[in-house]
């Protein structure tokens, strides 16, 4: 039922949102120039490996050694509307729609996490990964790793259609308010170090 609802939902929301689409790829190609799309390996579903899609958000302004500046010296004030709207998320429904994601369920971090993670940490791609989940409607970037990961968790042992669909209607309150965006100190959330170091 849930791959069945994400297909469905997914396939409305494409159809409904395709000229928002098209007018934020416009206005990406415009600020931030190419690429529009920002994709990046993750682990997905049994920590299998998926390129996530995301409207780009930073500019690729590297130092005089040829390294990316630190994000907030790349980030824009049109890339902060959109982190902050969540519509830089939106190329992430055809990651729903060729099956490397659910519409809900724990957000895909970092491939150099992977062996970061303790065993029940790990529980956590025992789903696939979503665009929003319950840690995002439950702080998102604002607390700290420790709850996000029990979070996951919960919503691995928990997750049900319904709550799904609780989630979903939780999320569009989130972006209205847009709440949790960033940890303090740092344009999203500090970088994860392992379980000994929460």
């Amino acid at each position: 039922m849930k791959r069945l609802f994400d297909l469905l939902f997914t396939v409305v929301c494409v159809s409904m949102l395709s000229p928002i689409i098209v007018i934020i790829a416009v206005l990406v190609r415009v600020n931030l120039g190419s690429p529009i799309i920002f994709s990046q390996n993750r682990p997905g579903l049994h920590g299998k490996i998926f390129k996530i899609m995301k409207f780009r958000t930073m500019l690729d302004i590297i130092d005089e050694n040829g390294n990316l500046l630190p994000d907030d010296h790349r980030m824009t004030q049109f890339g902060r509307f959109l982190r902050s709207t969540s519509l830089d998320e939106l190329p992430g429904l055809f990651n729903v729609l060729k099956g490397d994601m659910s519409l809900v369920g724990p957000r895909p971090l970092l491939v150099q996490y992977l062996p970061l993670y303790s065993d029940e940490q790990a529980r956590r791609h025992n789903v696939r990964p979503g665009i929003t989940g319950w840690a995002q409607v439950n702080g998102r970037n604002a607390i700290s790793w420790d709850e996000k990961f029990k979070l996951d968790i919960w919503y691995v042992e928990n997750q049900s259609l319904l709550l799904d669909i609780k989630i979903l209607l939780l999320t569009v309150k989130k972006v209205f308010v847009r709440d949790g965006i960033s940890a303090e100190g740092h344009v999203t959330i500090e970088p994860f170090k392992g379980s000994n170091n929460d």
